[in-house]
Parts: C-alpha cells; sequence; structure tokens
C-alpha cells in the first residue's frame, strides 16, 4: 500500500486494486507542483470526498469529467453534484460501506462545515464526514477536518485503526496538541501521517508538536508525491 501526499488535506491511496483520490485539491494548491499533475491523477479509480470546501473539493468535477471517474462521498453533495453537473457518483451515508475495488470504505462522523462557495454566498453540501479505509491487511482512519470528538471512541474500539491520516493545521481543525491527545485517548496507531499543516502560514508549519505527544508513534511528515509504504 502506497500513501503519497498531494498537500494540504490531498492523498493518493494505492490500496489492493484502487487508486483512490481523496480531496485532491491541486489547482490553487501552494504545496502541489504543476508539473506532478499528471503522476498524481494515474490509474485513479474513485474520487473521494470528506466536505465541499473548495481546498477538497475544488478539483472534483474538473476531474471527474476529464478521468470519467466517479465522486464518492456523502449523498447529499454527491446528490447535487450528479444533478447539476450530471457526473458519475456513488452517494452514501455515515455507517456506509462501499467495496471500491477491493478496499473496503467507510463513511464516519467528523465536526465541521461543509459547503460550497456561489454568489449568494456559502451553500450546504450535506454534512462533513472522514473515511475508514481498509485493505491489504491495515486499516486507516482519515479524520477529514474535524476537531476533536467523542465518536473518536467507538471508532477506534470497533474499527481498530492502525493507520491514522488526521488533520492538525489548527485554526480551522484540530492543532497538533489536540490531535495528539486524540490519537493517545481514543485510537492505538502505529502510524500518523499529519495533513491540513503547511499550506499556508495560518496554519502549523511542522509536526514537531505531534510527534512528541504520541511516543511509541510513528509520526511521518509527508512530502508532496514521496510515497508513504506501509
Amino acid at each position: 500500500m502506497n500513501i503519497i501526499w498531494l498537500g494540504h488535506s490531498g492523498f493518493r491511496i494505492e490500496i489492493e486494486n484502487a487508486v483512490l483520490l481523496v480531496d485532491p485539491w491541486l489547482t490553487g494548491n501552494p504545496m502541489f507542483p504543476a508539473t506532478q499533475r499528471e503522476a498524481a491523477l494515474k490509474g485513479a479509480t474513485h474520487i473521494l470526498l470528506t466536505h465541499g470546501h473548495g481546498d477538497h473539493a475544488g478539483d472534483a468535477l474538473t476531474l471527474s469529467r476529464e478521468m470519467d471517474l466517479p465522486l464518492v462521498g456523502i449523498y447529499d453533495l454527491i446528490s447535487w453534484y450528479q444533478t447539476r453537473d450530471g457526473i458519475k457518483g456513488i452517494g452514501f451515508n455515515k455507517g456506509g460501506t462501499l467495496d471500491l475495488n477491493g478496499a473496503k470504505v467507510t463513511l464516519v462522523n467528523a465536526c465541521h462545515s461543509s459547503s460550497v462557495s456561489s454568489e449568494a454566498g456559502p451553500v450546504y453540501a450535506g454534512s462533513e464526514a472522514g473515511f475508514i479505509i481498509a485493505g491489504e491487511g491495515h486499516t486507516i482512519y482519515l479524520s477529514g477536518d474535524t476537531d476533536i470528538m467523542a465518536d473518536m471512541e467507538w471508532m477506534g474500539d470497533y474499527h481498530n485503526p492502525d493507520i491514522g491520516i488526521l488533520s492538525c493545521g489548527g485554526h480551522f481543525t484540530m492543532d497538533m496538541p489536540r490531535a495528539a491527545y486524540a490519537a493517545k485517548r481514543y485510537f492505538n496507531f502505529k502510524t500518523v501521517i499529519p495533513c491540513h499543516y503547511r499550506t499556508f502560514p495560518l496554519l502549523a508549519q511542522d509536526a514537531t508538536v505531534l510527534a512528541a505527544g504520541l511516543p511509541g508513534v510513528d509520526v511521518i511528515e509527508p512530502q508532496v508525491m514521496q510515497a508513504i509504504t506501509l
């Protein structure tokens, strides 16, 4: 399995027979080099969206049309895209599990907000979410944009993920100390990968505090387009 950071909260996850593009915000992402676009997209099978904000779903329609790929995520947002734009989509809801080319993908709760931009201001885009992604002997908890929440307790107990991909840049999501607290209290991760950081000066610029708060856990600071193989 390869986990490849696309900058901000975007990931390319190569697992089982699937290549999942999660929140692939490429256009305008200051962390992502445009010269790597073809490599980032090669062989993709599905586009997963945690919520509707532009720094997560901004390229969703373009990529879906360009590559004839389904958008996968919360029913309200995906159905809206399907009805308005005629793209392929798989809408489901929290607690639902999909088999995506052998990868088992479950939609779970997050604590944030979700909207798309319009001339009249933000428009509701269904509920924010995270993903549990299982395959190749691993289970990933991908938090999406979130704060600490009590639901993490049952997620850790029921799904027992060994890999955590955690939003932890602060201001819009958990910061590093809060993410470390959540990981330590609710999960038994072997590996933690931070995201939603470093993109802008407003966000945390490194994961030193996260690593210090998780002794015994392999906290890997990702580098854009460099595979983490697990």
